[in-house]
């Protein structure tokens, strides 16, 4: 019974294609090698030979693989664990990166609808100026969407320089509205004079503090976001080191060699070597997860007075009382501009009220449907399902796609085995001393880099570290490479240091390069 249950085990083995002793011939692996378009049938040995020159995929037994082989399978190897890992982001980059689009795509809409109310008010409760008014109008919405989408302008003063171009229409048209259309010189004296009499009270302080406020933390949370993009970028093109790149070959494709083309890695196996591989990777975890928290954190302070589409949609209504603030001080604003001038031409200062009078506004009602506070709570409620991306990623690979699943015979690195024996190791940096399939040296100085980057955007999403307004130069370089990196391999041998041993010297290309010959 003994000798027909090895006999039956050994034929099923051969059947299934896991393992036949000795390898009789090389159609197989000539197969799939073409198939996945590893490099040309011609590397192949035409029937299966001893292989003293392999360096990796190394047996006792006749091999289908040649030096020549063995390199391209490391290539392929490479490219197959960068393709699941662009794969496997995929769905988290596109919830980031249409939800920037989304977003500005907002602001860019809250802008018209702020200028056309503020438009529209100018027509309804002050008509006579309301065409001139469209000019400055146009140019405050302007320069407030610029400030949004990142360009360093100061809130004040672009602010001030609206209400500046409006006081002259004010002044002409509703504190002396007899006066006929003054000079252009005239109304330079009177825009000059605007700073010193103030004539629109704390209108323009308050809406500069409004949209400083709320802006700053609109365009914050828009570059937390391409922050996101850049870290998810950063590690689908992750460069593995030399040890890593040996043990991706051994696990993927060196039992091809021995014609065991359909075998998967044991998962102990499988996460040992992707743990390993990754353990770099795994370091963003924690700041990955605070960042998810912290942008949560910012969305709950986007709240009221500091609520973007609150702030931009009253501004039509902090006009109105800005106006009629004016028209309300019109005879001491008209003694102040005439004292503090020299007239360019003759003019009646009088007490005059508005030919129309200002008409009360309404509220503006938003539809919560289209409000950036629901876009912001859709998107934290599908981004937290990505809180633990990082930490996961490498049992979710083998899980998901690499290893052999439970109860089945797999690949330990050297033969077919019921399950693998040796210790599995944890995730990160730390864990990998004792790491059986692969030696890892050191953090991975890019990675050490966008983890900085993290740090300095999740400083800044809770608040403890504000800059300067208008400028949020820190968070695009961090404390990294301004001319950014490509992750790579640190062996000494390879010309770069460890983790804090100055330069990378290989620097980013963000274009595909074609395969050069790698040293196994």
């Amino acid at each position: 019974m003994g000798v027909q249950w090895t006999n039956w085990v050994f034929l099923l083995a051969c059947f299934t294609g896991l393992t036949c002793g000795s390898l009789n011939s090389c159609d197989e692996v000539r197969k799939v090698f073409q198939l996945r378009q590893i490099g040309p049938s011609k590397l192949l040995p035409s029937s299966p030979k001893p292989g003293s020159d392999l360096q990796v995929c190394t047996s006792r037994n006749l091999t289908c693989c040649s030096k020549k082989m063995e390199e391209r399978y490391q290539v392929a190897a490479r490219r197959d664990i960068q393709n699941l890992l662009q794969t496997s982001s995929s769905s988290l980059k596109f919830l980031i990166s249409r939800n920037v689009a989304a977003f500005q795509e907002t602001f860019e809409v809250l802008m018209k609808q702020a200028e056309n109310h503020t438009n529209s008010l100018l027509h309804e409760s002050y008509r006579n100026m309301a065409s001139q008014a469209v000019g400055p109008v146009r140019e405050l919405f302007t320069d407030i969407g610029l400030f949004l989408l990142g360009s360093e302008l100061n809130v004040d003063d672009l602010v001030q320089r609206f209400f500046d171009a409006l006081f002259p229409l004010v002044y002409n048209h509703l504190i002396n509205p007899d006066l006929s259309d003054i000079a252009p010189g005239y109304a330079e004296c009177v825009r000059s004079a605007s700073r010193d009499v103030r004539p629109f009270g704390a209108a323009p302080s308050l809406l500069a503090n409004q949209i400083a406020h709320s802006g700053v933390s609109g365009k914050l949370l828009l570059q937390a976001l391409h922050l996101g993009i850049e870290v998810i970028n950063t590690t689908d093109h992750l460069q593995f080191s030399r040890e890593c790149r040996r043990a991706l070959l051994k696990m993927h494709y060196c039992p091809h060699c021995q014609g065991l083309t359909q075998s998967k890695p044991c998962m102990g196996y499988c996460l040992n070597v992707i743990r390993g591989c990754l353990a770099s990777m795994a370091e963003i975890d924690t700041h990955w997860r605070e960042f998810v928290r912290s942008l949560e954190g910012l969305s709950a302070r986007m709240q009221g007075p500091h609520d973007l589409e609150q702030v931009l949609l009253g501004v039509h209504t902090l006009l109105h009382d800005a106006v009629a603030h004016a028209q309300k001080n019109g005879p001491r604003l008209s003694a102040q501009v005439k004292s503090s001038l020299e007239p360019a031409q003759s003019v009646s200062v009088q007490q005059h009220s508005s030919g129309r009078e200002s008409i009360p506004l309404k509220a503006y009602v938003r539809e919560s449907g289209d409000s950036l506070a629901v876009r912001r709570k859709e998107f934290l409620n599908s981004l937290r399902l990505y809180r633990t991306y990082y930490g996961g990623l490498a049992d979710q690979l083998c899980v998901s796609e690499l290893a052999s699943a439970d109860g089945l015979s797999c690949w330990n690195g050297a033969d077919i085995v019921k399950s693998y024996t040796l210790r599995v190791v944890g995730s990160g940096i730390k864990a990998q001393t004792t790491n059986p399939e692969v030696k890892v040296k050191a953090a991975d100085p890019v990675i050490n880099q966008i983890i900085d980057k993290l740090k300095h955007i999740n400083q800044l999403l809770q608040g403890k570290s504000i800059p300067k307004l208008g400028t949020l130069d820190q968070i695009e370089t961090g404390s990294g490479d301004p001319e950014g990196r490509y992750s790579g391999d640190c062996d000494d041998e390879d010309g770069c240091g460890g983790s804090g041993a100055g330069e990378v010297k290989r620097k980013v290309s963000r274009v595909s390069k074609p395969h050069r010959r790698q040293r196994l």
